[in-house]
C-alpha cells in the first residue's frame, strides 16, 4: 500500500509540474507577442511620423517654388510693361523731340547751330538707351533675340553709360534652350549682377564669359570692384534673387569675392534636352 501511495503522490507532483510549465509557457509567450506587437507598432508610428515630415518637407518646397515661380511671372509682366511704356511713349516722345530739334537746327543761326545739333545728338543717344532698355525688360524682346543677343545688347547698353567697361566673350556650339523661360531667368540673374557691380562694387570693368559645354551652359562673370566678405556680408535682396531663380531653374550658383579684388559669379545650368 505504501508503494502504491508513493506512486501516486509522484504522479501528482509530476502532472502539477506539467501545467505550471505550460502555464509558464503561456504567460512568456504572451509577454513575448505582446512586445513584439509594441515594437512593431513603435516601428510603424515612426514611419508614419517620418513620412509625413517628408511629405510636410516636400508640400513646403513646393509651396515656396510655385510662390516664386508666381513672384516671378508677375515681376516679367512688370517690367514687360514697363519696357513697352518705355518704348512707345518715351521713345516716341524722344523720337518728336529730335525731330523738332533738326528742324530748328535748320533756320536758327550759325553761333548756336552746334549747340542745337549736340543737343539733338544727346537726344538721338538717349532714344537708342531708351530702346535698348526696352529690349532688356521685355521678355518677348529676349525670346526673340535670344540669349546670347540680349546679353550682348546688355553689355552694349553697360557700356554706353560710360559708368563702366564690359566685354563679353561667348565660346562653344550653341545650344538653343528647350525652355525660354529658363533664358530670361539666366538674364535676370546676369542683370542682378550688373545692377550691384554698378551700384555698389565701384567697378571699372566687368568682365562676362559664355561657355556652351557638351550638357550644360556656364557663366563667369567678373568685376574689379571693391569686393565683400560673403560669409559676414548681409544678404540683401539682389543676393537672396540670384540664388532664388537659380534653383527655379536647376542651375548652380557660387559667388566669391573679397575685399579689394573684385566678385565673381560662377553660373552652370544643365541643358534639359528632351
Amino acid at each position: 500500500m505504501l508503494y502504491i501511495w508513493l506512486s501516486l503522490h509522484g504522479s501528482v507532483q509530476k502532472t502539477l509540474s506539467n501545467e505550471e510549465i505550460a502555464l509558464i509557457s503561456y504567460v512568456v509567450f504572451f509577454l513575448v507577442t505582446l512586445v513584439v506587437v509594441f515594437v512593431m507598432f513603435f516601428v510603424m508610428f515612426q514611419k508614419r511620423k517620418n513620412q509625413l515630415l517628408l511629405d510636410k518637407v516636400k508640400q513646403q518646397k513646393q509651396f515656396d517654388e510655385e510662390l516664386i515661380k508666381t513672384q516671378q511671372e508677375i515681376q516679367e509682366e512688370t517690367l514687360k510693361y514697363i519696357g513697352r511704356e518705355l518704348h512707345d511713349n518715351v521713345g516716341q516722345m524722344l523720337v518728336l523731340a529730335s525731330m523738332q530739334m533738326s528742324a530748328v537746327s535748320s533756320i536758327v543761326q550759325e553761333g548756336v547751330k552746334t549747340q542745337v545739333q549736340n543737343a539733338s545728338e544727346v537726344l538721338k543717344d538717349s532714344l537708342e538707351e531708351v530702346r535698348a532698355l526696352s529690349r532688356s525688360l521685355n521678355h518677348d524682346v529676349i525670346y526673340n533675340l535670344g540669349f546670347d543677343a540680349t546679353v550682348q545688347n546688355e553689355i552694349n547698353r553697360l557700356n554706353k553709360t560710360g559708368l563702366i567697361e564690359a566685354s563679353l566673350s561667348i565660346s562653344g556650339d550653341k545650344v538653343h534652350f528647350e525652355n525660354h523661360k529658363d533664358e530670361v531667368i539666366l538674364f535676370r540673374i546676369l542683370q542682378e549682377f550688373f545692377s550691384n557691380s554698378l551700384k555698389y562694387a565701384e567697378a571699372n570693368q566687368l568682365v562676362v564669359k559664355i561657355i556652351y559645354e557638351l550638357d550644360s551652359l556656364s557663366i563667369q562673370i567678373q568685376d574689379d570692384g571693391v569686393g565683400f566678405e560673403v560669409d559676414t556680408v548681409k544678404k540683401g535682396a539682389g543676393l537672396i534673387n540670384m540664388k532664388k531663380r537659380a534653383e527655379l531653374v536647376s542651375a548652380s550658383l557660387q559667388l566669391n569675392s573679397e575685399v579689394g579684388k573684385g566678385t565673381v559669379l560662377n553660373l552652370k545650368y544643365p541643358f534639359k534636352i528632351a
